[in-house]
C-alpha cells in the first residue's frame, strides 16, 4: 500500500539505514499547553530526544498532508495557531487529508502515522482512557483500541489522571496490550507518581525495554504502553490530586461541558487550581518520557 506521507529527509535516511527514530505528537503543542511554553516544550522534547541518541520525528497534518518530522517554523505555527486546529484520533485521519486541513494528532493518530512511517518508539505525556462515567457515556479514548492496532510503543506517564484508571488498564488487558512500568511496579497517575495499581511487567533500563519490545514483536503485531512516572521533583500529591478533579468534574458538569472538550477543560481547571503545579509536572513529564524513548529507540536500533 502506498501511504501519502510527507517525511523529514533526516527521519526517512534514518529508517532507511535502520536507526533510532522517536515519534512526538502535535496535539500537545496545539491543545496541550499554553503559548509560548507550547514551543519551549516542544523545542525541549525534540532537543532531548536527540541528546538520548535518536531522531525526533514530530507529527501533525498541513493542509491535508500527513508531515512525520516537522520543520522548526511548522511546529512554532501549530505552537501559535494550534488552538484553531482540528484535534484529530486515528479515525479522523482520512477525511482531512481528503479535505485538505491541517489538524494536530492526537496519541491514536500519532501511533498510527508512526506505524505506517514503520517508526516504533513514541513519546508523549500520558494517553486518553476510560472517563470516569464511561459507564453511562461510553466515552472511551481510541487511543486504547490504536495501541491494539499499531505495532508502536508509546512511552507515556500513564494515563490521564482524570481517567478511571482502574478501568483504562482492565480495558487494554481485554485489548491484550501489555502494559509494563519503566522502573516502578504500579502504573503512575500522570501527575502522581503512582496509583496503587499493580503492574504485572516492568523492566529497569531502557536496553531491557529495547529487549521486551524484540521479544513481544516477535509474537505480536500490536502496541505496548510502556508507563513512566513523572520526575520526583515535579509529582503532586494523589490525595491533593483526587480533591482537584473532583471539583474539576463538578464545574465541567454544571458547564454542561462534554465529549472532546472535556479533557482539555480539567486540564485548565486544574492548572488553575494548582497555581500552575499541574503544567510544571505535565512538561518535566513530557521531557523525562522524550529522554527515555529517545534511550530505548537507540536501544532497539542496535
Amino acid at each position: 500500500m502506498s501511504v501519502p506521507l510527507d517525511m523529514d529527509p533526516q527521519v526517512a535516511e534514518t529508517l532507511r539505514q535502520g536507526g533510532p527514530v522517536v515519534a512526538l505528537e502535535s496535539t500537545v503543542i496545539a491543545h496541550g499547553l499554553p503559548w509560548p511554553g507550547n514551543l519551549e516544550t516542544a523545542q525541549a522534547m525534540e532537543a532531548q530526544v536527540r541528546e538520548a541518541g535518536a531522531v525526533p520525528a514530530t507529527i501533525g497534518l498541513i493542509a491535508g498532508q500527513a508531515i512525520v518530522g516537522m520543520s522548526a517554523d511548522q511546529i512554532e505555527g501549530f505552537a501559535r495557531e494550534g488552538g484553531s486546529m482540528a484535534k484529530l484520533g486515528s479515525r479522523d485521519l482520512g477525511p482531512a487529508m481528503a479535505q485538505g486541513l491541517d489538524g494536530a494528532t492526537t496519541v491514536s493518530a500519532t501511533a498510527r502515522l508512526a506505524a505506517l512511517a514503520e517508526i516504533r518508539i513514541f513519546a508523549t505525556g500520558g494517553i486518553g482512557g476510560a472517563h470516569r462515567d464511561c459507564d453511562q457515556t461510553f466515552d472511551i479514548s481510541a487511543d486504547l483500541m490504536e495501541l491494539s492496532r499499531s505495532p508502536v510503543a508509546v512511552v507515556a506517564s500513564g494515563a490521564k489522571s482524570i481517567l478511571d484508571l482502574p478501568r483504562t488498564l482492565e480495558i487494554l488487558e481485554s485489548l491484550s496490550v501489555p502494559v509494563v512500568g519503566l522502573g516502578c511496579r504500579e502504573f503512575p497517575a500522570f501527575y502522581a507518581v503512582g496509583s496503587g495499581l499493580p503492574l504485572d511487567h516492568s523492566v529497569g533500563s531502557a536496553q531491557d525495554a529495547a529487549e521486551l519490545l524484540r521479544a513481544h514483536w516477535q509474537v505480536s503485531s500490536q502496541g505496548l504502553l510502556l508507563a513512566q512516572p513523572v520526575p520526583e521533583g515535579a509529582a503532586l500529591s494523589g490525595v491533593q490530586l483526587d480533591g482537584w478533579i473532583e471539583n474539576a468534574l463538578q464545574d465541567a458538569a454544571r458547564e454542561n461541558i462534554s465529549g472532546k472538550a472535556v479533557t482539555s477543560f480539567l486540564l485548565s481547571r486544574l492548572h488553575e487550581m494548582s497555581a500552575g503545579a499541574t503544567l510544571a509536572a505535565n512538561r518535566a513529564l513530557l521531557l523525562s518520557n522524550a529522554t527515555m524513548a529517545g534511550r530505548i529507540a537507540a536501544a532497539w536500533a542496535t
